[in-house]
């Protein structure tokens, strides 16, 4: 069991879990548009890591992720410390299973990049964009830039390099308290 648990903060503001809710949800959408995981290996993850009291169901996993202030009809449901803290293990914990899959599209889009061509011509980066703008789009509520989108896909990719690695769970916990100051 990977318990290396991020430093967790009880002086987080309800703004700031908001926005971590969303970050979240964006992570974890990236990886699940890179590598193809579904709620089954959240769930499971959950449960390898003994986290399973506060992931029990694909219906609590549903409304946990519905509650993201990205997501259209989002839920009512609150997003407390202790939720936050497993599904950033459990992210950085798939993130590392699929670190291979994670670093291939990485380096594939530095090339892209250093030789001038659209990233999106490049095999596994063109399915990764178009899986993640169709997921995004029919999931979250913004109306966003085709352009907008391709970034923040890419940016998540490169991040999730680094969720992916060891310390991973606190670099992604880090990012996230970054992002909601």
């Amino acid at each position: 069991m990977c318990r290396s648990q991020p430093t967790v903060s009880a002086n987080l503001t309800p703004d700031q879990l908001h926005s971590i809710k969303g970050q979240l949800d964006l992570v974890l959408l990236a990886l699940e548009t890179l590598v193809g995981i579904g709620s089954e290996a959240i769930l499971d993850q959950a449960k390898s890591l003994q986290l399973d009291t506060l992931l029990s169901d694909r219906v609590n996993l549903w409304r946990l992720r519905q509650s993201s202030p990205l997501r259209k009809g989002q839920g009512r449901k609150k997003l407390d410390v202790d939720e936050a803290r497993a599904l950033v293990l459990i992210t950085a914990q798939l993130a590392g299973q699929h670190q291979q899959a994670i670093h291939q599209a990485v380096t594939a889009l530095e090339k892209a990049t250093v030789n001038g061509s659209p990233p999106h011509r490049v095999a596994i980066l063109g399915d990764y964009l178009d899986r993640f703008s169709n997921t995004y789009t029919e999931r979250m509520e913004a109306d966003v830039k085709p352009q907008t989108l391709e970034r923040l896909a890419f940016q998540l990719l490169i991040d999730l390099l680094f969720y992916s690695g060891g310390g991973g769970p606190q670099r992604l916990w880090q990012a996230l308290l970054e992002r909601a100051e």
